[in-house]
């Protein structure tokens, strides 16, 4: 396998599992959190940690940006309102996996192709317990294909299926169809947990039953000992679930698509980040649910 020197700026609920599957696969890690603490279990794995995201470019030939939305990218970049970028990317790959909106990232491209950098948009489908397992699915899209095939070592590390996508932002647009679904399906969950404990089911049996039957699927399996439990510890948090259901709607108000689930669900987790929610897991929106109109 070819070895790389691969940077990761975000080091949260997916950035350091993807870290240690990186090293885990022997290409040198430079890493860069802006929380205190958060690289403290980096450390003794060989991973290089630094105090600015230039030091990671400038150690590395490849950079992941897995940070929380377009704000956090520019400021790694250093990027202007006019788009010029401070950071030291000339002749760098520059990865985005952040979810952002498709107009942002054909914008980034720009920028980065006039600062002399490559640019792969690499949105990632899967949440901690697959980033984890090296699991994830990664959606590619770039201005050439030799762009994807340099860093797809890269990507086998940590997933399990790379899609290419074709031109940007054709994988941030995949993404968010995506996201539609996922956050349906995190929705509906919620929802028949909450019905069915509602009318006096036993909710464990009711959910043995659905992982028995035809809707059975990775995203039920994962959730069914947290909704029994009331476990709310974050594996897709609800503050990215908001984000993206939001850039979801936004994108379909611009092409003119009516999706009135997405709306719903839109006003749903921005009611759940509302009442103070951001940290929990997607299933807390069952709190909302609960408190009842």
């Amino acid at each position: 396998m070819h070895c790389m020197n691969i940077g990761l700026i975000g080091v949260g609920v997916m950035g350091e599992p993807m870290a240690k599957n990186l090293k885990k696969a022997g290409h040198k890690v430079t890493v860069h959190s802006r929380t205190v603490g958060r690289c403290d279990a980096l450390l003794p794995l060989g991973i290089e940690v630094v105090e600015t995201p230039g030091q990671v470019f400038e150690a590395s030939d490849a950079v992941v940006i897995m940070v929380p939305s377009h704000l956090e990218v520019d400021q790694v970049l250093g990027r202007s309102s006019e788009g010029a970028i401070a950071a030291p990317v000339r002749d760098k790959t520059v990865i985005l996996m952040a979810t952002v909106a498709p107009a942002y990232s054909q914008g980034l491209a720009a920028s980065l192709a006039a600062a002399g950098a490559r640019y792969v948009e690499a949105p990632v489908s899967g949440s901690r317990q697959p980033a984890e397992l090296g699991q994830l699915v990664i959606l590619a899209s770039a201005a050439e294909q030799e762009y994807i095939d340099d860093v797809q070592p890269l990507f086998d590390a940590i997933g399990k299926k790379t899609v290419r996508c074709g031109a940007v932002p054709t994988a941030m647009r995949m993404k968010l169809a995506n996201q539609l679904l996922l956050i349906a399906c995190f929705e509906a969950i919620s929802e028949a947990t909450h019905f069915a404990a509602g009318i006096g089911l036993d909710v464990q049996q009711f959910l043995d039953m659905a992982q028995a039957g035809p809707l059975a699927n990775d995203v039920l399996r994962s959730k069914v000992a947290k909704l029994v439990t009331d476990d709310f510890a974050q594996q897709a948090p609800i503050r990215h679930v908001a984000k993206d259901i939001g850039l979801v709607c936004d994108e379909a108000a611009q092409r003119g698509v009516w999706l009135p689930i997405a709306l719903a669900n839109r006003s749903l987790f921005s009611e759940a980040m509302l009442a103070g929610q951001s940290q929990d897991d997607a299933i807390g929106i069952i709190k909302i649910l609960r408190r009842g109109r």
